[in-house]
């Protein structure tokens, strides 16, 4: 099997994750997805505390599933795998402690853009697109373009995506609230990691703490998530890494610096 998903490891608690399919411009064959998930398995076992996607194929980051192995699935003909990498990408994604970001280099397309969403952080490109185009194939969205994406930028701009089919720019699903930020072409990696040193510096426990916070208030109703939030929190404070930085912060403060000065000045 070619490689068509590389894994590197730039630093301790770092994962870059490239997808580089050219030949069918980073469109989702099954075998391709299938690597992706294992790639991201293996960047969680092996220690991730934060995992970069990004493309090596220009002007392309993911595109929606190729249609060769989607159709052949359907009417029961050889596909490149089995299609099983989709479920494991995202859960990968959404559902384990490791922080994911998006390094949005290129055009993104159905489930590519599906992928997208379910990472927690998105960095964008000013050449990428953002599409669900699957009204035009005469499908529907399968595995978030509607849903998930409606509790990112709200189901107005989610119905437009969807029901016509036609994309949007970077600009525009920013201004939605669909990524983090825009950023000038051929950076976006250089951004993703650079955001990913950030936060693999990060308390561990708190990191993966504050994820599953956010992957369960997804599923929860205001007072449950709230409910949860707190019990999530009791498992924290207490721990002799949140006892001590609880005291290092506080003596800063103590000494005279500044809010900005202890946690940072605000970002573009």
């Amino acid at each position: 099997m070619p490689d068509i998903v590389t894994l590197e490891r730039p630093r301790e608690g770092v994962a870059l994750i490239t997808m580089s399919n050219p030949d069918i411009n980073n469109h989702g064959s099954w075998e391709g997805v299938e690597q992706l998930g294992d790639a991201l398995v293996e960047a969680r076992e092996g220690g991730a505390r934060v995992s970069v996607l990004a493309s090596g194929t220009p002007g392309h980051w993911y595109e929606h599933a190729w249609l060769r192995d989607l159709r052949n699935t359907v009417i029961g003909e050889p596909t490149t795998g089995t299609g099983g990498g989709w479920g494991v990408c995202l859960q990968e994604l959404a559902k384990t402690p490791v922080v994911t970001i998006a390094a949005i280099s290129g055009d993104c397309s159905g489930g590519g853009a599906e992928l997208g969403w379910a990472c927690d952080l998105r960095i964008a490109e000013e050449q990428a697109r953002f599409g669900q185009p699957e009204v035009q194939i005469a499908l529907t969205t399968g595995i978030g373009g509607t849903s998930r994406l409606a509790r990112i930028i709200g189901r107005t701009a989610t119905a437009e995506m969807v029901l016509d089919g036609t994309p949007m720019t970077a600009q525009r699903i920013y201004e939605l609230g669909g990524v983090n930020r825009v950023v000038p072409d051929g950076t976006s990696v250089e951004v993703a990691l650079d955001w990913a040193d950030r936060l693999a510096d990060r308390p561990a426990q708190a990191l993966a703490t504050l994820k599953q916070i956010l992957i369960d208030n997804d599923d929860l109703g205001l007072s449950e998530a709230l409910t949860n939030e707190q019990r999530l929190f009791q498992t924290v404070v207490g721990t002799e890494e949140a006892i001590a930085t609880m005291g290092d912060i506080q003596d800063r403060f103590d000494s005279g610096e500044s809010i900005e000065s202890v946690y940072g000045s605000p970002r573009p």
